[in-house]
């Protein structure tokens, strides 16, 4: 088997690496530290390279690079510990737009989101619900060319700075529930629309968002009505078409090996002469290692035209669980130090082993928690029956 990349594709990566070098400052890296895993600078700047356009299917009317380009591109920002939240919804609804959209949204929404000038959130969970994202009961009813939305979203990250969300509503409560649905992009001013931040234990901002009879015109709705599912697996497709590059146990690694490598045992020693320390950081190693197998698969596959379904289900599941694993590792091998909060004065590696460990849980739910995700793998890779 050949791991290796086209030359195109190592080319860009050291393209990657030089903006990395020149753009990812300390002061980009201490303005995520607040909460919101975004720059508005360094993702223009991004946008500027055309990297959130070439993210985009040729087809349609994107710049279409090389889903193994687009790999190594979120695989380096991903190892440098770049913000590319903004990035990764910025390209799944420019997409979406683009494939399903009216003349309106893919003239209005898409270039600003392109052009790295708009951001974008996705309006999907509810408090009641949470993964099941068809049971959502926030409704949106047509009068006309309008439509009134009233209802509540939850995790709708990153709304508090950002100018539209995907929003799904109930437009049909007289079907199977996955049958009533309805997008709409809903403008983040429009009166009516109340956003409240929900800090979570990761450190990060999320937010939970209100509409309180949000009039809209028809123009904003993408996709059919009661359609709403189509696009629910488009955007799907789109996901998994940029985010094959999860790597966040590469930055725990150094953490803890360095950690291991100050932290005092008996006599002159260390914990890095500790034998089961050093085996959970190689087996830690072996698990990255499978991750990027994982994603250069699903990266090859689309590369050749080739929609991999489950595969990247079984990475995003992969990669969450064994990323919680070394978390739970690493802070047990510094015992009660390791719970000290970054920043903090005497925190082993100042703190990032703690912030690892708060942040590893947030993978395992976003995007489909595990328990879901074993079922869509149970379902439509083992071909389990449903209970």
């Amino acid at each position: 088997m050949d791991f290796s990349f086209t030359p195109q594709a190592e080319a860009f990566r050291v393209e990657v690496k030089d903006f990395i070098a020149e753009h990812l400052t300390p002061d980009v890296l201490e303005s995520t530290r607040e909460g919101t895993i975004h720059n508005q600078e360094f993702h223009k700047k991004m946008a500027d390279r055309g990297w959130l356009n070439g993210a985009v299917p040729a087809e349609l009317g994107g710049g279409g690079r090389d889903p193994l380009e687009m790999l190594v591109l979120v695989e380096e920002l991903q190892l440098a510990g770049a913000p590319i939240d903004g990035m990764g919804v910025a390209v799944i609804v420019a997409a979406i737009v683009l494939e399903l959209g009216n003349d309106h949204l893919k003239e209005t929404v898409v270039p600003p989101i392109i052009n790295g000038d708009a951001l974008c959130s996705f309006g999907y969970t509810e408090p009641d619900s949470g993964s099941d994202v068809a049971a959502a009961t926030t409704t949106a009813v047509r009068d006309g060319d309008e439509w009134t939305i009233n209802g509540q979203k939850m995790w709708t990250t990153m709304a508090h700075i950002a100018d539209y969300v995907l929003l799904l509503t109930r437009t049909n409560p007289e079907v199977p529930k996955h049958k009533g649905l309805t997008f709409f992009i809903v403008p983040l001013d429009t009166p009516g629309i109340e956003i409240q931040p929900v800090h979570t234990m990761g450190t990060e901002r999320s937010n939970a968002t209100f509409y309180d009879n949000v009039r809209i015109g028809d123009e904003w709705r993408i996709g059919e009505v009661d359609g709403g599912w189509a696009v629910m697996k488009a955007g799907l497709k789109f996901e998994r078409g940029i985010a094959g590059g999860q790597f966040p146990s590469a930055m725990l690694i150094d953490a803890a090996i360095a950690a291991a490598e100050a932290a005092p045992r008996e006599g002159d020693t260390t914990a890095i002469d500790d034998p089961r320390v050093r085996e959970q950081i190689v087996r830690a190693m072996i698990d990255l290692e499978v991750a990027r197998g994982f994603a250069y698969k699903t990266a090859f596959l689309a590369s050749q035209g080739v929609m991999f379904g489950v595969d990247g289900s079984m990475l995003k599941l992969f990669v969450a669980e064994a990323y919680k694993k070394h978390t739970q590792w690493f802070l047990e091998m510094l015992g009660s130090e390791g719970l000290l909060s970054l920043d903090t004065p005497g925190a082993p590696v100042g703190g990032h082993i703690d912030e690892h460990f708060r942040h590893a849980p947030v993978t395992s739910i976003y995007g489909g928690t595990s328990e879901i995700t074993r079922n869509l793998i149970a379902g439509a890779h083992l071909g389990l029956p449903r209970s």
